[in-house]
């Protein structure tokens, strides 16, 4: 079952704080692998954001002792934000937390897939 651990704010620049956040709580919590969401257009095409997010994951690859998985996120936000919506919260109540329900989303989703398939979901980045 998936569930937020933190919001980890992304470093930019020649800052690797993230990286190392990331990777403490991968061995905090023994992992057994990661997933990284990979931002796709509806079409599947690449999209601005698809480079930056394969790079991040080869990156945190490159410090983790497990398999890093990159799983398509399409409508992960629109899942997320309709979820936050259902439970009643309004559009400035969900800026904060949006982002980390729809990682929980993208995991869970991946999660479901390997259970469903057998298979483990999207494809794993090389280290």
């Amino acid at each position: 079952m998936a569930f937020p651990v933190e919001t980890v704010a992304r470093s930019r620049g020649a800052s690797d704080a993230d990286l190392v956040t990331l990777a403490r709580h991968v061995a905090e919590l023994e992992a057994v692998e990661v997933v990284v969401g990979l931002p796709l257009s509806l079409s599947g095409a690449e999209t601005p954001s698809t480079q930056d997010a394969l790079d991040f994951a080869a990156a945190l690859a490159a410090r983790v002792e497990v398999p890093v998985r990159m799983v398509d996120e399409r409508l992960s936000t629109v899942t997320a934000q309709g979820a936050l919506r259902a439970s009643g919260r309004s559009s400035r109540q969900q800026r904060s937390v949006v982002d980390q329900v729809a990682a929980v989303i993208i995991l869970q989703h991946a999660l479901d897939q390997e259970r469903t398939s057998g298979r483990p979901p999207g494809h794993l980045v090389e280290r």
